[in-house]
């Protein structure tokens, strides 16, 4: 199994990068090669991605889900991929985001790490754009904050944003970020570092 880490400090408070994570549908604004995410149920999600010409579709499960600590899924179909992101509060305001990735290199001509963009360069520059996505937002597009624990749904809703795409706190995007199939009216990223390479499978509105 390959693996990769990456780590980001986000200038917004721990319950609203946990919020924001939650919230699958929107990842298109700010992982690269992610055309769109769908929200199947509470605990299945599937992915559309283009990357280098190459266009797949996927299924992904949330194993574990534990409010305002971490997220981790696991992919049910090819190319599949592993991972989990944790949350770790470092002040008021100031929260830590860690990405780590595992997958199962491909023995075929492709290499299906760099395939779906399982890559430091990529995650990093991935987790750059969520921190611009969510530092520019004053509250985040929405919530869920029920519990998973082996895949199954336990715990109470907050009553934020339901699986079905229900909010009580959704935001309208005053900018959207495009990447692949994501309408966009102006590029927003001028870092060399956040240029667009591919994404990687990882599991928006709940």
């Amino acid at each position: 199994m390959a693996t990769v880490q990456e780590s980001i400090n986000v200038n917004v408070p721990l319950s609203q990068a946990y919020n924001q994570w939650t919230q699958f549908e929107d990842f298109p604004h700010f992982m690269s090669g992610v055309d769109s995410v769908t929200q199947i149920d509470d605990t299945t999600v599937h992915f559309k991605t283009s990357i280098a010409g190459v266009k797949r579709e996927y299924d992904a499960a949330i194993t574990l889900q534990e409010p305002d600590n971490r997220v981790t899924w696991e992919s049910l179909d090819q190319p599949r991929n592993a991972g989990t992101v944790w949350f770790e509060a470092l002040g008021p305001t100031e929260t830590q985001v860690t990405v780590e990735l595992v997958w199962e290199p491909d023995s075929a001509a492709e290499n299906i790490g760099a395939a779906i963009g399982l890559d430091s360069r990529q995650v990093a520059a991935d987790l750059k754009r969520f921190k611009k996505f969510i530092e520019e937002r004053e509250v985040e597009t929405g919530a869920w904050r029920e519990t998973v624990s082996g895949g199954e749904v336990s715990g109470s809703d907050a009553g934020l944003t339901s699986a079905s795409g229900t909010s009580g706190t959704t935001v309208p995007m005053e900018e959207e970020m495009g990447y692949g199939a994501v309408p966009t009216e102006r590029p927003v990223n001028t870092d060399p570092d956040m240029a667009p390479d591919a994404p990687y499978g990882r599991p928006t509105e709940r």
